[in-house]
Order: structure tokens, then sequence, then C-alpha cells
């Protein structure tokens, strides 16, 4: 699999299953590698940064750039197990645990107040200003029995998400 334009084996389809917990079909894998190898443009085995960006969605996504901290350099089961995320066969506990990794930008494992401002202004832009994004935070952290002072550990976000009803899905296209 090291080379991305040599034919996928019966033997790696079934580890890439494994890997990402049988979220995929074999079918399905067939499909992201064909997608894998059009996205690795230099057939180097693992998708860059530039590559990401070559798709139009991805690029324009306020959250791009967050993103790729985490998905730089993927190879394919890698690229997999990252899509995996996203299917309806993930648990609404691996979903947060995303979320988490999107927001805990210096890995640390602790999210802070800053931390979500820095996400609000990723996502908002200049559609308002950072007293009302600060407003709105304040009250919501309020809201949720928080202050600006909390510290936020990966067990916060899923007792605070797990009750949202949450849904992150993406369908892979089966030719």
């Amino acid at each position: 699999m090291g080379n991305t334009l040599s034919m996928l084996t019966q033997y790696d389809i079934e580890e890439v299953q494994q890997h990402c917990n049988n979220t995929f079909s074999q079918q399905e894998i067939v499909s992201l590698y064909q997608r894998f190898c059009q996205l690795d443009r230099s057939g180097r085995g693992f998708i860059s940064s530039d590559e990401f960006l070559s798709i139009p969605e991805f690029a324009v996504n306020p959250l791009s750039q967050r993103l790729l901290k985490i998905i730089n350099g993927l190879n394919f089961k890698e690229f997999v197990s990252f899509l995996s995320t996203f299917s309806s066969g993930s648990t609404q506990e691996q979903k947060i645990e995303f979320i988490f990794k999107i927001y805990d930008l210096n890995c640390n494992g602790k999210v802070t107040f800053n931390d979500i401002m820095n996400m609000l202004r990723d996502l908002t832009g200049t559609y308002i200003s950072e007293q009302q994004r600060q407003q709105v935070l304040t009250q919501l952290l309020k809201e949720a029995g928080y202050t600006e002072d909390s510290v936020f550990v990966l067990e916060d976000f899923v007792k605070i998400l797990s009750s949202s009803g949450l849904k992150m899905e993406v369908e892979v296209p089966v030719d």
C-alpha cells in the first residue's frame, strides 16, 4: 500500500477494514482508495496539505487550517481511519473526540475559553464583533454551569455534546 499506483489486495482491504473497526464495506474501501489515489497527485503514498486544499469544499472550509494540523500527511490507512469518524458506524464518542481535537490546537488535552473563542473567530469571521462573541460564549458557558476560567477535558465535551443529537456523517459513493 506504500505506492498509491499499486493495486489494493484483498489482504490490504481486510487490514484497513480491521483498522477502522469495520465501519466501511470492502466496496467502500476500494472507492476510498480510488479517491485517495486521485488526491495523492504526487504518488508518494500520502496526501499533503496542498493536495487536501485542492478539494474546493475543503479549501473554503473555515476550519481547514485546523483540520490540516490533524490530517496533513495521511497515508491510505490513516485517510480511511480519519473518514471513519464521519461514517454512520462510528460512535458518538468517536465523533466528539474528533471535535475535541479540533478545539485542542496545542494538543495538551485541555480546551480553554480562549481556545473556544479562537474557534468562534474562525467560524464567524467579521460577521459578529469580538465583544458579541465573548458575550455569547460567556452566556452559553454560564447556562451549562461553566465559567470563562473553566478548562475542558474530553470528558467535559462528551458530557456536554452527548445529548446534543450530534450528526456528523458522510456517505461514501460506491461505483
